[in-house]
């Protein structure tokens, strides 16, 4: 099978590669796209809030909670609070042939047209310096693509105390309006300010990756209407996915986009890539695409895997790759005491509105707290999980709801040796996925710290923590996956230099986050964008 005429082969079709397919069109290269690409159902109702949607749909229930109830969580098990909501499950359907068993890690994947991204929260939060310190550049040379990112994608936010945890960037729009309860939190710290900022605490409107009222039509998008669907798929497409920068790229000249498409591996020789390996989806059978150049963009496990059975399949060796890491995350609820029995409003916009920032002990080990104040989103595994009967924990839930918020408190990460990816390989060809994840040993101490302080920060602004309901989240759970093919300024196997050039093979490229040499405790796919950005700008038409 023919590559074509195109310059870049790219695998995969989430926020790393539609950008870096973007950039790439620009600069004249022309490229093609081999993804699974599961396509995303069309939005139901579009044109429905969230409480007219309840009204209006035949049988509610089936979108809400799942033709078979899997959006549920019954009494007597135990759960996430956030669920992804059943028609959403269309991201996370696996493909036969990717399998990974995994210890002390809990892992996900994503075939969707779009990726993982197609199920992130908008969170838009650029690295600073000290986040850098182990890359092999500085913000200066990233600021630029961190510019283009939110100039093609929109990003909301505001230069407020956070800024001294994310730099300012431009094209950064004005915040959406604030619901109630995130009003009085943020009118609650004008107050306390003083004392919370003596703590290391910060607190300020979050940065999310939405389209502004006054942009719409803009991309073919429509602006914020605050509809209160974001959780259940924003149906205007004002909160950004990587699906809208394919559907606009497809069509355009240079661009070939071929789906239903699983590559298992490159084949190699002599230290440049020649073709990669596909199954066709459609038809079963296995072919292969001769490459120019390859970019692999496919998410940190899925592209390591295929880095790991190109190597087993050319060598027989069954290398390790070292370094995986993720953001532990802990879920905390809590209730505003000054909305207890009051209403709440499901037309506003309702993920992270506002975000803590705790200063650590080093500059790079910020740790990083999205505010959600709960509307429209499950809660009854709140309510589940509450340290009292069923029939009490629901009246009182019910009764709270416009008081209660979440706070995902995020901890930094960092490069193991006893965190890892390899092959299991078996008679035949078919391989799996095995990932180890061993936790710092200070982890529990700092999970334990920061919990402490984001506790004390929300009882200064008004809130209480009921007892025993912080939920640390399974490694795995953020999806924030990275460092199994760090850049690095020396030669070394398994590495890639500052442009993300893999030291092994002289036409291959890493644009995802399998090359971060460090993780901050901040979302990182604003930061993917931009990375795969400024990587394609270093090819040569």
């Amino acid at each position: 099978m023919s590559g074509g005429t195109s310059d870049v082969t790219i695998v995969g079709s989430g926020a790393s590669a539609v950008h870096f397919v973007q950039t790439a069109l620009e600069r004249g290269l022309r490229v093609t796209m081999v993804d699974v690409g599961r396509p995303r159902p069309a939005p139901v109702r579009p044109d429905d809030s969230f409480a007219e949607l309840k009204a209006k749909l035949d049988d509610p229930w089936r979108y809400f909670l799942g033709p078979r109830f899997e959006g549920v969580l019954f009494p007597g098990k135990k759960g996430e609070y956030y669920g992804f909501p059943p028609h959403k499950e269309y991201i996370f359907e696996g493909v036969d042939g990717y399998t990974v068993e995994a210890q002390g890690f809990e892992p996900l994947a994503s075939f969707a047209r779009g990726g993982l991204a197609e199920a992130w929260t908008g969170g838009s939060f650029p690295f600073n310096d000290d986040e850098l310190e182990d890359f092999p550049f500085r913000y200066d040379e990233l600021g630029p693509f961190y510019d283009e990112v939110a100039r093609r994608i929109g990003i909301v936010g505001a230069d407020d105390d956070l800024a001294r945890f994310m730099p300012v960037h431009r094209h950064l729009d004005a915040p959406l309006d604030l619901d109630r309860h995130a009003q009085l939190l943020l009118e609650r710290y004008a107050k306390v300010r003083e004392r919370m900022n003596a703590d290391g605490a910060y607190f300020g409107r979050s940065r999310a990756a939405v389209l502004r009222p006054e942009h719409d039509g803009r991309d073919g998008r429509k602006g914020c209407d605050y509809l209160g669907r974001c959780l259940w798929t924003c149906p205007r497409e004002s909160l950004y996915t990587p699906a809208m920068t394919l559907e606009r790229l497809l069509g355009r000249p240079g661009f070939t986009y071929l789906d239903r498409r699983f590559v298992t591996h490159f084949r190699f020789e002599g230290g440049k890539v020649r073709a990669v390996a596909l199954v066709d989806l459609s038809t079963q059978r296995t072919e292969e695409l001769d490459v120019e150049r390859l970019v692999l963009a496919a998410g940190t496990l899925p592209t390591s895997k295929i880095v790991l059975d190109s190597i087993w399949r050319a060598k027989g060796e069954r290398v390790r790759l070292v370094g995986l890491m993720d953001n532990r995350q802990t879920l905390v609820p809590f209730a505003n005491l000054k909305l207890l029995g009051a209403r709440w409003d499901p037309d506003t916009y309702q993920y992270h509105q506002l975000a803590f920032g705790l200063a650590g002990a080093r500059p790079k080990e910020y740790v990083h707290g999205l505010v959600t104040t709960l509307k429209t989103a499950l809660i009854h595994p709140i309510a589940l999980s509450a340290p009292l009967d069923l029939a009490t924990a629901t009246w009182l839930t019910k009764n709270v709801h416009g008081a209660l918020g979440i706070v995902n408190v995020n901890l930094h990460d960092t490069r193991r040796e006893e965190s890892w990816l390899e092959l299991a390989t078996g008679d035949g060809e078919r391989t799996k996925l095995v990932a180890r994840y061993e936790p710092a040993p200070s982890e529990p101490a700092d999970r334990k710290r920061a919990l402490a302080r984001i506790k004390r920060a929300l009882w200064q602004l008004g809130c209480f923590v009921p007892p025993g309901m912080a939920h640390v989240r399974p490694m795995g759970a953020s999806v924030h996956y990275s460092g199994t093919l760090p850049m690095s300024t020396k030669r070394a196997p398994l590495t890639v230099d500052r442009d993300c050039r893999s030291h092994d093979f002289s036409n291959l490229w890493i644009a995802d986050g399998a090359t971060f040499p460090f993780l901050p405790a901040k979302n990182l796919t604003f930061t993917l964008m931009a990375n795969a950005a400024r990587i394609a700008t270093k090819l040569v038409v």
